[in-house]
């Protein structure tokens, strides 16, 4: 079984999944930017993440995306999928994604936002007891926990490998990680922007949808944070990654489409988003392409 905590360190690439413009999967585009991205060290990529547009998927077309991805990627790396939903159907996803080649499993919360602790953490055993893999849980939107609670759920959930904040609270992270110790990986998760925040309460990577276009630069922004270079990773975030998260502010969702929008910039196939997200405007073209100019020192 792969150990996180040993094997993940630096950068998680998060690819996009690409769709044609009727919305479909775009497999074969998805396998060359898997191939595309296995070039460079990253420690993993996450397949049919939050960056993947796992939500506006079906179960068996994230298992699709592991499929191709795991043969794009050829063993250059571990494989991460995501599973999600409810407890049934990540389950199944858990299996089938085994079966696929994924060598551990990225949690996403379940759909039910009221779901109490006990249910949350029958939902992970479920998983866990579901295939041999390691898990990690993205602690995104409303399932965000305390120090105590992840104490019990390590307890309870063996396989519970990796730790992904999305919470982007750094006050509380620090404290989870002081509480709970080097028993599992700890991993940035809310993006690029935060990175300096995560190195310096002493995670030992970050997911980065930056991967998607500029891979040099999320593997700089983690060299620089597992150094401590913190006056170099300010140097990077002003010139790079603030532009980008600007423009990924504009509106709900364009975490995905600016990504999406860049990369067809930069010749790198994406297509448009699926519902709920909704595309760039025609205007927003020239702003992400006048800021693609910006990043050329890092292609």
């Amino acid at each position: 079984m792969l150990d996180p905590k040993k094997a993940l360190h630096g950068v998680f690439g998060f690819p996009v999944t690409p769709f044609q413009k009727d919305l479909s999967l775009d497999l074969p585009a998805l396998e060359r930017n898997c191939d595309w991205m296995a070039g460079y060290p990253f420690c993993s990529q996450v397949i049919a993440g939050g960056t993947g547009e796992v939500y506006s998927m079906t179960p068996d077309e994230s298992i699709e995306c592991v499929r191709v991805a795991v043969k794009a990627i050829n063993g250059r790396m571990p494989v991460v999928a995501g599973v999600a939903y409810n407890t049934t159907l990540a389950c199944y996803m858990a299996r089938e994604m085994e079966k696929a080649g994924a060598e551990a499993l990225l949690v996403m919360p379940p759909y039910y936002i009221n779901a109490p602790e006990e249910g949350m953490f029958q939902y992970f055993e479920a998983i866990g007891n579901s295939c041999g893999l390691p898990l990690s849980f993205y602690t995104r939107d409303w399932a965000a926990f305390s120090p105590s609670q992840v104490k019990r759920l390590l307890d309870r959930v063996p396989s519970l490998k990796m730790w992904k904040d999305g919470q982007g609270d750094m006050r509380k992270y620090q404290r989870i990680i002081c509480e709970v110790g080097d028993r599992i990986a700890w991993v940035g998760g809310i993006g690029d922007d935060c990175a300096p925040g995560y190195f310096a309460v002493g995670c030992q990577a970050y997911t980065s949808s930056i991967s998607n276009i500029a891979p040099k630069l999320s593997l700089a922004i983690a060299e620089k944070g597992l150094k401590g270079d913190f006056a170099g990773l300010a140097a990077l975030m002003k010139k790079y990654v603030h532009p980008l998260y600007a423009l990924r502010d504009r509106s709900r969702g364009y975490e995905v489409s600016i990504m999406k929008a860049a990369m067809e910039v930069l010749g790198h196939p994406a297509g448009p988003v699926r519902p709920p997200l909704t595309n760039i405007t025609e205007s927003e073209w020239a702003d992400v392409r006048a800021l693609m100019e910006i990043y050329t020192d890092m292609l």
